[in-house]
């Protein structure tokens, strides 16, 4: 008895196991990508790094990155009052010997008068710490100035005009769009070939635009021959300092015409002159230049084979953005692009460019990454539809905010979110650099989702089936057909010399009365240059997928749930015929009709039409058309319209068969000129097969050259079931006179 109850427990228990684990459901698992500081650690650890420090400053950085001291001095310019005087430690004795000698070493007329002398007084009161700044950075700009200067003989003074122009900050833009370094205005910057678009803007580079104001002034030099009138015309224009001369009698020297110049021009070269006193006597009124932010020998420039942005280049190189832009100023939206056919050159310091291309292909791979991470819809959709996982992964967009707090900037922020100050910027409408101390910032971050939720389950047996079985159960076997239709194409010929309307015909395989019709010519005479319209009907090639039964061996379509096949039918739209949809499905007016009972052309809007026959798999391999290939050799003086004419079709036909792209032939190449299809049968459907292949082949547009002694009426004969109404309808055709080598189509 106790050996029964131990027996039936033990079978309990066993049997218990057994069926629980018939199913296990795997818990949610969360995957969790790498996120990008983590990638970029990784790439970042295996970097061959240089223990050369870097050679700007971060502080000066973000010094550089504000406008203020440009809107300052732009202001002084502007609104400077010559006439005022200014109190200041400074004997007007002593200041004329200094413009003497300024005036004995420099090409420029500098002489004392008292507006000059107010002008001095107000910078070295009001200014100097400004000045101070701008001797600081000038230590990078000047060398760079000077070699431009000097390659066109140009004077080296003239570097100063660029403190007056932009305070030297090469992202200067003024209230009506000069741009840049020297201030360039967009159509002149593209006079003297610098590029504006998108993504570059070269009146901010400081090689190239200080390259094309050395050629503005030397070209306005040659015009006044003056240096301060090509001053004057740099600020206001040559046309304005000419008016100004005419106005004043004719009297060329600046301080003689400037009472008839415009306000901000008549400040403009006593703000030039008391800049270059200032920079030349900078010790003796105590003015300290601030450090050298760098030396332009310190850099160097790489070509960028992949698009990147400053955000991920400091990431990469640990180089401040600001110290990017200070660089790269050309480059508009922080981004170096790549385009094809054009280079793009980042500069950088020399021990980061060791840095950058000893790891070149590491970088790249960063920045691949960053790319593959953006979204994008119609790829996602395509692989969704390619693979039948259940793992759904994918990014959204996610909206957090930031409090600024005491100390906070914008490039800090950018960083600790990964993304750039210009982007911050423009989600929380910023205007300049500052970050505004307590306002909650608006920031848009991506994130992934990831999530596998599969189902495992453990059958109890197995069984293996046949593949037969397999293959009838689990796979379906489909079978791809071209069908081929025919469509207008508007394509242009530009007219070249020594063109005629026969020749151009020819070369498109058309008719010249099509191409007077098509251009409303009314003569045979062309103008070279004249650009003509060629409509060329061309064919169209489309891959249809249908799904072979193993059963019967017959074709169906795809997608069936009835006997009705879905892709078999065609509703009618507006403005459709019998013969426009015959066309389209690439089937026989007189099958169109046999399928849909039908003995009119005309049928009425939302109509559903069958646009294919319901006949029996042995019908259809009982008859097979084999293809009859007639071909010709190339003899000396031939060309495509001679042998089109030989055998009577058309020139794109035989373009077509021979996959030739232009009408150039190669004396004794072998040439496709023909095809032909050849009926065989074993079964008595012989001849209704012959007429449906016939009727296709009728259904396609042929050309015919007219012959001399032929009419409407014998070239209706040769085509059976043509008759002459029919190739007056097709080609437009009013009276029954006709030109030997006409074109006419046959079933248009």
């Amino acid at each position: 008895m106790i050996i029964k109850k131990i027996t039936s427990l033990a079978l309990i228990l066993v049997s218990s196991a057994v069926f629980a684990q018939d199913t296990i459901v795997a818990t949610a698992i969360k995957k969790e990508p790498l996120t990008r500081r983590e990638v970029l650690d990784s790439i970042k650890a295996t970097f061959v790094q240089d223990n050369i420090a870097s050679c700007v400053d971060s502080l000066w950085m973000q010094e550089l990155a504000s406008l203020d001291l440009y809107n300052e001095l732009s202001f002084d310019i502007k609104n400077i009052d010559v006439d005022q005087k200014v109190d200041y430690e400074l004997s007007t004795e002593l200041l004329k010997e200094r413009l003497k000698k300024l005036d004995e070493k420099s090409p420029f007329n500098i002489e004392y008068n008292v507006g000059l002398e107010n002008v001095i007084k107000s910078f070295l009161k009001n200014r100097k710490r400004a000045f101070e700044r701008l001797m600081g950075v000038s230590q990078f700009y000047f060398p760079m100035f000077e070699e431009s200067l000097a390659a066109q003989n140009i004077p080296l003074e003239i570097k100063y005009l660029s403190v007056v122009e932009s305070a030297l900050n090469p992202r200067a833009v003024s209230r009506v769009g000069a741009t840049g370094l020297w201030q360039f205005m967009y159509q002149t910057g593209k006079q003297y070939g610098l590029k504006v678009d998108t993504y570059v803007d070269e009146r901010s580079d400081p090689l190239k635009a200080s390259k094309a104001a050395t050629q503005y002034m030397k070209n306005m030099y040659g015009i006044f021959g003056d240096w301060d009138l090509v001053l004057a015309s740099y600020n206001t224009g040559p046309g304005n300092v000419a008016k100004a001369i005419r106005r004043s009698g004719g009297k060329q020297n600046y301080w003689n015409i400037r009472p008839y110049l415009h306000k901000e021009t008549q400040g403009y070269l006593p703000a030039f002159l008391a800049t270059m006193y200032i920079f030349e006597y900078h010790k003796e009124h105590g003015i300290k230049p601030d450090k050298a932010i760098a030396n332009h020998f310190a850099t160097d420039t790489v070509m960028i084979k992949n698009a990147m942005t400053f955000k991920q280049i400091s990431d990469l190189l640990d180089v401040p953005i600001a110290e990017l832009q200070f660089l790269n100023p050309s480059y508009k939206r922080e981004v170096v692009p790549y385009i094809t056919g054009e280079n793009h050159y980042l500069r950088l310091p020399v021990n980061k460019i060791a840095v950058f291309t000893s790891n070149e292909d590491k970088i790249y791979a960063f920045v691949k990454y960053e790319a593959d991470k953006r979204e994008r819809p119609y790829e996602s959709m395509l692989a969704s539809r390619s693979t039948n996982s259940s793992e759904n992964e994918g990014t959204v967009s996610r909206i957090k905010y930031h409090k600024v707090r005491k100390g906070d900037s914008l490039s800090e922020i950018s960083d600790r979110y990964g993304i750039t100050m210009t982007e911050l910027k423009k989600w929380n409408h910023l205007k300049n650099n500052k970050a505004p101390l307590g306002r909650k910032l608006k920031i848009y971050t991506m994130e992934t989702i990831a999530s596998n939720n599969k189902k495992i389950t453990k059958p109890d047996t197995v069984s293996v089936k046949e593949p037969s079985q397999i293959a009838s159960h689990s796979s379906k076997v489909f079978k791809e057909e071209k069908v081929v239709s025919y469509k207008d194409v508007v394509k242009y010929h530009k007219v070249k010399r020594g063109d005629n309307l026969g020749e151009i015909s020819d070369k498109f395989g058309v008719t010249v009365a099509e191409v007077k019709k098509w251009n409303k010519l009314k003569g045979s005479n062309i103008i070279p240059g004249k650009s003509l319209k060629i409509i060329k009907n061309e064919r169209v090639v489309t891959t249809v997928r249908k799904e072979v039964k193993n059963d019967k061996n017959v074709e169906t379509d795809v997608a069936s749930n009835e006997d009705e096949k879905s892709s078999d039918f065609y509703v009618v739209e507006r403005g459709d015929n019998l013969f426009s949809i015959a066309k389209k499905f690439n089937v026989s007016l007189e099958d169109l009709k046999k399928w849909n009972n039908l003995e009119e052309l005309n049928v009425d809007q939302g109509i559903k039409l069958a646009v294919a026959g319901n006949e029996d798999s042995a019908n259809d391999t009982a008859n097979k058309a084999d293809v009859k290939i007639t071909e010709h050799i190339v003899e000396k003086g031939e060309n495509l319209g001679s042998i089109s004419r030989k055998y009577d079709v058309a020139v794109s036909d035989i373009k077509d068969w021979n996959n030739l792209e232009d009408n150039n032939i190669q004396l004794g190449a072998t040439l496709v000129v023909g095809k032909k299809y050849v009926i065989t049968s074993d079964n008595k459907n012989t001849s209704a097969k012959k007429e449906s292949i016939a009727a296709n082949d009728r259904n396609q547009v042929k050309l015919y050259y007219v012959k001399k002694g032929d009419s409407l009426f014998s070239i209706a004969k040769k085509y059976p079931g043509v008759s002459i109404s029919d190739l007056k309808k097709w080609n437009g055709i009013k009276n029954e006179s006709l030109k030997a080598g006409m074109k006419l189509k046959i079933n248009g």
